[in-house]
């Protein structure tokens, strides 16, 4: 891997970790065509993921700074100082229990079927493609569905544990975590731009856990010659996870999500097409 190639696989990273476009089938098809994937010792390419993959959680963490801030404070105050009931409680720290409520599917599915989400099957270029196509036309039935009415402060209890049941579907590649959810906020009736925040909120714990447990494991098969590039790919994929993040929820504010359906369509259909004229293998 060349200087070149890390910025490229640090920009895909950071804009298809948030834009509801998936970030594994985006790295792994790119990977694949640039080679970079061993079929002999695949782990030094899923190490590289899982290292770039801090990137977008500073990117994350730096957006929403304030507001994990202000959920922590009001959650902790409200609940351990001076405790009050749950629909006497502000915005921020009902988004604290909102957030732990929405998580819990996700971890119980992760441990459940830890090994089929870590096998072979999963980074199938099937799967991914069929996934890409799967989801947006699931997203584009949400937009049609939706009523766009509930802002952060309208999300209950049953709509976060509904949204982190749609967060599990993001354990299958190629349906995106973003895309995940954002779709199951629009069924619920979010505003896309609301989805999109309580999306990237929910987010958070998830990818924190989920990239500290890579990352660990991952520290093996990391090479002092896969340094540099490391570091500048983690960099990139921060700094355009950021503008992804800030772009999604400027243009959801005034636009629907079917930029995203098409591009989806569009992926998955180039994907099989690869597929199908054997340039690349599944």
């Amino acid at each position: 891997m060349n200087l070149f190639e890390a910025i490229l696989l640090g920009i895909i990273q950071g804009l298809s970790e948030f834009l509801p476009i998936s970030s594994t089938g985006h790295l792994t098809i790119v990977g694949k065509l640039l080679n970079l994937v061993s079929e002999s010792h695949p782990e030094s390419w899923t190490s590289f993921i899982a290292v770039i993959q801090l990137g977008t959680m500073a990117a994350v963490l730096v957006y929403f700074a304030k507001d994990i801030f202000l959920i922590i404070k009001d959650f902790l105050k409200e609940n351990l100082i001076h405790r009050k009931k749950f629909s006497e409680q502000t915005v921020n720290s009902r988004m604290g229990w909102l957030v732990i409520i929405g998580t819990i599917p996700v971890v119980i599915i992760g441990f459940a079927f830890k090994d089929i989400i870590e096998s072979a099957l999963t980074k199938n270029l099937y799967v991914i493609a069929f996934s890409l196509i799967g989801l947006a036309i699931i997203l584009a039935i949400g937009e049609k569905v939706a009523n766009f009415k509930k802002d952060l402060k309208d999300i209950s209890v049953l709509d976060s544990f509904l949204i982190g049941i749609a967060q599990t579907f993001a354990l299958i590649p190629g349906s995106s975590r973003s895309g995940t959810t954002i779709t199951g906020g629009l069924f619920l009736g979010l505003k896309r731009d609301v989805a999109a925040r309580f999306s990237f909120l929910l987010s958070i714990p998830a990818v924190l856990a989920s990239g500290i447990f890579e990352l660990y494991h991952s520290l093996k098969y990391l090479t002092a010659d896969m340094g540099l590039n490391l570091v500048v790919a983690t960099i990139v994929s921060g700094i355009s996870g950021y503008i992804a993040i800030d772009f999604l929820l400027k243009y959801l504010k005034k636009h629907s999500t079917f930029l995203f359906v098409y591009y989806r369509i569009a992926a998955g259909i180039f994907i099989l097409i690869l597929l199908l004229t054997n340039i690349i293998k599944p």
